[in-house]
């Protein structure tokens, strides 16, 4: 059965430009859209907006893909390059940016069918945004603020490492009618963290 998501999943692998650029809007539309509620409280917040480099927040969609999707986006992008992912982790990715403003991590698991993130959200929910990311100053500031003024607890107790050494926590928050979206703040790699 076809929805609109899955056919812009689908529309990634294409040939024609024009059709992978409309895809990867469609998207990033939707995974916007899912974390605006949380990210329009969180920018009410002047130390937090500032740190999330309001108000306009550099943000990108994580897309959770099978192995042949991946595959097939990566191919068609002309990708060669994968993010240098930390071994504990259960994940592949590689990033898309395109000139329609839109930007894509594209993942998968390392052991489909296995229990890292990836696999167990694959297996629940098939292929899907699976996160929405934004860029941050200091992640170990933004989780402090988010614990002490938004009562928002972190997924882990610290700051992590992640993709192509930048650094990371991730927050599960609700979407008003629509369950959850797993948002992950990262802070690029090189740039010391300042509480």
């Amino acid at each position: 059965m076809s929805s609109p998501l899955n056919d812009a999943i689908a529309g990634l692998c294409s040939g024609d430009l024009s059709a992978r650029e409309s895809a990867a809007a469609a998207i990033f539309r939707a995974g916007e859209a899912s974390a605006a509620h949380a990210l329009k409280s969180w920018m009410s917040d002047p130390e937090l907006s500032a740190l999330l480099l309001g108000p306009q927040p550099e943000t990108t969609v994580g897309l959770a893909v099978q192995r042949e999707t991946f595959s097939k986006i990566r191919a068609a992008h002309s990708v060669s390059r994968l993010a240098e992912v930390p071994s504990e982790q259960d994940a592949e990715e590689f990033e898309l940016r395109f000139s329609n403003g839109a930007s894509l991590d594209i993942l998968t698991s390392r052991a489909p069918g296995g229990d890292g993130a990836i696999a167990r959200f694959l297996g629940k929910f098939g292929e899907g945004v699976q996160q929405v990311e934004f860029r941050c100053t200091s992640v170990d500031r933004a989780t402090e603020i988010l614990k002490e003024k938004f009562g928002v607890a972190a997924v882990y107790p610290e700051t992590r490492p992640g993709a192509d050494g930048t650094r990371v926590n991730f927050f599960l928050m609700p979407v008003p009618g629509a369950g959850k979206v797993l948002i992950e703040l990262f802070e690029p790699a090189g740039k010391p963290s300042k509480k």
